[in-house]
Protein backbone atom coordinates (compact mmCIF):
# COMPACT_ATOMS: atom_id res chain seq x y z
CA UNK A 1 0.00 0.00 0.00
CA UNK A 2 1.41 3.01 -1.14
CA UNK A 3 1.23 5.82 1.91
CA UNK A 4 0.50 9.03 0.25
CA UNK A 5 -1.90 12.22 0.16
CA UNK A 6 -2.10 12.13 -3.60
CA UNK A 7 -0.07 15.53 -3.36
CA UNK A 8 3.91 15.73 -3.82
CA UNK A 9 4.31 17.30 0.33
CA UNK A 10 5.78 14.07 1.06
CA UNK A 11 3.86 13.55 4.14
CA UNK A 12 2.32 10.27 5.88
CA UNK A 13 -1.14 9.73 4.21
CA UNK A 14 -3.66 10.07 7.12
CA UNK A 15 -6.44 7.66 5.49
CA UNK A 16 -6.29 3.42 4.74
CA UNK A 17 -7.28 2.42 1.17
CA UNK A 18 -9.54 0.03 1.84
CA UNK A 19 -10.68 -1.13 -1.40
CA UNK A 20 -8.44 -4.16 -1.53
CA UNK A 21 -10.07 -5.38 1.20
CA UNK A 22 -13.34 -4.99 0.25
CA UNK A 23 -12.67 -7.00 -2.96
CA UNK A 24 -11.29 -10.01 -1.10
CA UNK A 25 -13.85 -9.61 1.59
CA UNK A 26 -16.33 -9.68 -1.76
CA UNK A 27 -14.74 -12.74 -3.09
CA UNK A 28 -14.88 -14.81 0.15
CA UNK A 29 -18.28 -13.91 0.71
CA UNK A 30 -19.35 -15.03 -2.82
CA UNK A 31 -17.17 -18.12 -2.31
CA UNK A 32 -18.83 -19.16 1.07
CA UNK A 33 -22.48 -18.06 -0.28
CA UNK A 34 -21.65 -20.94 -3.10
CA UNK A 35 -20.09 -23.84 -1.31
CA UNK A 36 -22.61 -23.44 1.57
CA UNK A 37 -25.50 -25.03 0.31
CA UNK A 38 -23.22 -27.28 -1.28
CA UNK A 39 -22.33 -28.99 2.16
CA UNK A 40 -25.89 -28.98 3.81
CA UNK A 41 -27.52 -31.29 0.83
CA UNK A 42 -26.83 -34.87 2.46
CA UNK A 43 -26.30 -38.11 0.95
CA UNK A 44 -29.81 -40.29 2.04
CA UNK A 45 -29.39 -43.96 2.37
CA UNK A 46 -32.02 -46.33 3.32
CA UNK A 47 -30.80 -48.60 6.05
CA UNK A 48 -32.30 -52.12 6.91
CA UNK A 49 -34.04 -52.19 10.72
CA UNK A 50 -32.89 -54.88 12.80
CA UNK A 51 -35.67 -56.81 14.80
CA UNK A 52 -33.60 -58.32 18.05
CA UNK A 53 -36.56 -60.66 19.43
CA UNK A 54 -36.70 -62.94 15.90
CA UNK A 55 -34.16 -65.24 15.99
CA UNK A 56 -34.49 -68.30 13.04
CA UNK A 57 -31.90 -70.65 14.58
CA UNK A 58 -31.07 -71.74 18.08
CA UNK A 59 -27.94 -70.37 20.15
CA UNK A 60 -24.85 -72.28 19.12
CA UNK A 61 -22.96 -74.11 22.23
CA UNK A 62 -19.64 -72.69 21.94
CA UNK A 63 -16.92 -74.78 22.17
CA UNK A 64 -14.63 -74.85 24.84
CA UNK A 65 -10.92 -75.02 24.41
CA UNK A 66 -8.52 -74.90 27.87
CA UNK A 67 -4.95 -75.07 26.55
CA UNK A 68 -1.97 -75.74 29.92
CA UNK A 69 1.18 -74.51 29.83
CA UNK A 70 2.56 -77.90 28.82
CA UNK A 71 0.71 -78.37 25.58
CA UNK A 72 -2.09 -80.41 26.96
CA UNK A 73 -5.53 -79.33 25.19
CA UNK A 74 -8.85 -80.03 26.89
CA UNK A 75 -12.16 -79.36 24.57
CA UNK A 76 -15.03 -79.16 26.94
CA UNK A 77 -12.78 -80.63 29.88
CA UNK A 78 -12.33 -83.54 27.98
CA UNK A 79 -8.47 -84.07 27.05
CA UNK A 80 -8.15 -84.17 23.44
CA UNK A 81 -5.19 -84.69 20.97
CA UNK A 82 -3.85 -82.67 18.36
CA UNK A 83 -5.43 -84.84 15.77
CA UNK A 84 -8.54 -85.58 17.64
CA UNK A 85 -8.95 -81.58 17.52
CA UNK A 86 -8.59 -81.01 14.32
CA UNK A 87 -11.15 -83.78 13.43
CA UNK A 88 -13.35 -81.80 15.95
CA UNK A 89 -12.73 -78.11 14.25
CA UNK A 90 -13.63 -79.98 10.58
CA UNK A 91 -17.14 -81.36 12.19
CA UNK A 92 -17.83 -77.53 13.61
CA UNK A 93 -16.52 -76.06 10.57
CA UNK A 94 -19.09 -77.65 8.56
CA UNK A 95 -22.15 -76.96 11.11
CA UNK A 96 -24.87 -73.70 10.23
CA UNK A 97 -24.10 -71.79 11.94
CA UNK A 98 -20.43 -72.35 12.98
CA UNK A 99 -20.12 -72.28 16.93
CA UNK A 100 -17.44 -69.63 18.60
CA UNK A 101 -14.23 -71.48 19.42
CA UNK A 102 -13.20 -69.98 22.80
CA UNK A 103 -9.87 -70.58 24.01
CA UNK A 104 -8.80 -70.52 27.52
CA UNK A 105 -5.06 -70.00 27.84
CA UNK A 106 -3.12 -70.42 31.03
CA UNK A 107 -1.31 -67.17 31.40
CA UNK A 108 2.17 -69.30 31.28
CA UNK A 109 1.42 -71.02 28.02
CA UNK A 110 4.05 -70.50 25.19
CA UNK A 111 2.40 -68.40 22.18
CA UNK A 112 3.44 -70.80 19.94
CA UNK A 113 1.17 -73.54 21.09
CA UNK A 114 -1.61 -70.93 21.00
CA UNK A 115 -0.90 -69.91 17.69
CA UNK A 116 -0.47 -73.84 16.24
CA UNK A 117 -3.99 -73.89 17.73
CA UNK A 118 -5.48 -70.57 16.17
CA UNK A 119 -3.34 -72.36 12.57
CA UNK A 120 -5.41 -75.34 12.88
CA UNK A 121 -8.77 -73.48 13.62
CA UNK A 122 -8.57 -71.42 10.59
CA UNK A 123 -7.04 -74.96 8.43
CA UNK A 124 -10.34 -76.23 9.31
CA UNK A 125 -12.20 -73.57 8.55
CA UNK A 126 -12.97 -71.94 11.80
CA UNK A 127 -14.26 -68.38 11.39
CA UNK A 128 -15.60 -67.49 15.06
CA UNK A 129 -12.21 -67.44 17.51
CA UNK A 130 -12.19 -65.92 20.78
CA UNK A 131 -10.16 -65.75 24.13
CA UNK A 132 -11.68 -65.86 27.40
CA UNK A 133 -9.77 -64.07 29.77
CA UNK A 134 -10.33 -62.98 33.70
CA UNK A 135 -11.56 -59.32 35.13
CA UNK A 136 -9.14 -57.52 37.55
CA UNK A 137 -8.88 -58.40 40.77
Amino acid sequence: MAMSTGDNSGGPMSEINVTPLVDVMLVLLIIFMITAPLMSHRITVDLPTANPKVSDNEPVEPMDLAVKPDGTLYLSDVEVTEGELKAQFAVAASKSPQPELQIRADKTTEYKVVKKVLADAKEAGMVHVGFITTGKE
